[in-house]
């Protein structure tokens, strides 16, 4: 039985703060990445123009490992914890950075809304950085899937209420309303840090610094310069690079299908940027609650692996239907159930992929910032799919996407590496 004040050797409070930081990260999303996205399309914006805005706002999530993963592993011991003091000071960032869309008045194009939240982004991914290192360091092996469709649930949640309350704040009321309401609801979220913390002996909030090294200018070249051997040694192995490049075309593949098919939906087939951002919230919360809770308890009996081939397999059968349904003239009929296909068993896939991840980069001194390539190489996928599919849109049939898609998600499943379930607890 744990005792104490609330802290990361608590199960039910590591379990809550986790799934709260990702809820936090699901609000912003569902904002700036479907709901923004679908109304701009309806304004009239590109594949090109949305792409750009996706990739834009995505960028600093890419550069995460080199901006932020250094920064998380070598952290100094703090009263507050040493990466919980950056995780309370950059959702402190974040949230002032929202505040900026206040600044850009009723109705601003993309580039500008873009500039804001990539501010928002480079506060947040410096969150995030911080997130898993402590995921890394406080979960044992065992609770892994779990904790990952805990963490996957209160992404999705978040992200399928922001998607759906935000396409009608925007239609409705404007950027400056529905900027207001996403302070309103993000702040609480971003407050749980204070409350919870690393170790139970940690103070709350302390506005002093770290006592300043005492090693000279060349002790810490040197350090650095071992820390970058370390972690480009844990990348020169065939089972890292094949991981890394797995990361880096799961979300390649998915940005180039869902990016043109949405704005097809909304400028081509004539659907309502509303519904159809409601739609992918449904869609979202459905794979991410109900399949991630059941999916979870599985990737922890039967390992990550197992789970993450099958759901790639899963995942090549259903952009095969989606590209058939597409092919026999479907796209506007049955754009639900292509939509379902395109989003469900990919959310879940991460569920899976997460674990893997986290096993492979949780060893050594550098594993925040070996973690965060991984993320990065994803995020990437994600930026150059998005910022490609406008230019792919126009030479290719959306079917022959689809299809290319389900092959490469078929690639993966033969190419998954066989990272163990392990059994240890974390290291601190």
């Amino acid at each position: 039985m744990h005792r104490g004040p609330p802290s990361l050797t608590s199960p039910g409070w590591r379990f809550g703060l986790f799934t709260l930081l990702y809820l936090y990260q699901g609000l912003v999303a569902g904002f700036a990445l479907t709901a923004l996205a679908n109304h701009f399309a309806a304004a009239g914006a590109s594949t090109a123009e949305v792409g750009r805005h996706l990739a834009l706002v995505g960028l600093p999530w890419v550069l995460q490992p080199l901006l932020w993963g250094p920064v998380i592993d070598r952290a100094t011991p703090h009263p507050m914890g040493p990466r919980r003091r950056w995780l309370v000071l950059s959702l402190a960032c974040a949230q002032a950075s929202l505040a900026g869309l206040f600044l850009l008045g009723q109705a601003p194009g993309p580039t500008a809304v873009s500039a804001v939240l990539v501010l928002h982004s480079l506060a947040a991914s410096l969150a995030d950085t911080a997130t898993d290192r402590m995921i890394a360091g406080s979960v044992p092996a065992g609770e892994l899937g779990r904790t990952s469709a805990a963490t996957r649930a209160g992404f999705v949640i978040g992200s399928a209420a922001g998607a759906a309350i935000f396409a009608w704040l925007l239609a409705a009321r404007g950027l400056p309303a529905a900027a207001g309401l996403l302070l309103a609801l993000t702040t609480p979220l971003a407050l749980a840090p204070v409350l919870v913390r690393e170790a139970p002996g940690d103070r709350l909030l302390a506005l002093r610094r770290a006592p300043p090294s005492r090693a000279p200018d060349r002790g810490r070249g040197l350090e650095a310069a071992a820390f970058a051997r370390r972690l480009l040694a844990a990348f020169r192995t065939r089972d890292a690079a094949i991981l890394l490049a797995l990361c880096f075309a799961i979300d390649f593949g998915l940005a180039l299908f869902q990016v043109p098919f949405a704005v097809a939906l909304v400028q081509v087939h004539g659907w309502e940027a509303g519904d159809l951002s409601r739609l992918q919230a449904g869609l979202a919360l459905l794979g991410g609650t109900l399949g991630a809770a059941g999916l979870g308890a599985a990737v922890d009996r039967i390992g990550p692996r197992r789970a993450l081939r099958a759901l790639l397999v899963a995942c090549a059968a259903a952009f095969g239907i989606a590209g058939a349904l597409i092919g026999a003239g479907f796209a506007a009929t049955a754009g639900p159930v292509i939509l379902g296909l395109a989003s469900v068993v990919p959310a879940l896939l991460y569920v899976a992929l997460l674990p893997t991840v986290l096993l492979a980069s949780r060893a050594g001194q550098a594993s925040a910032t070996q973690f965060q390539v991984y993320m990065a190489a994803m995020n990437l996928g994600d930026v150059l799919g998005s910022a490609l599919a406008g230019a792919l849109a126009a030479v290719a049939a959306p079917t022959l996407v689809a299809l290319a898609v389900a092959v490469l998600f078929l690639v993966c499943a033969r190419a998954a590496p066989p990272f163990g379930r392990g059994t240890e607890p974390a290291g601190g």
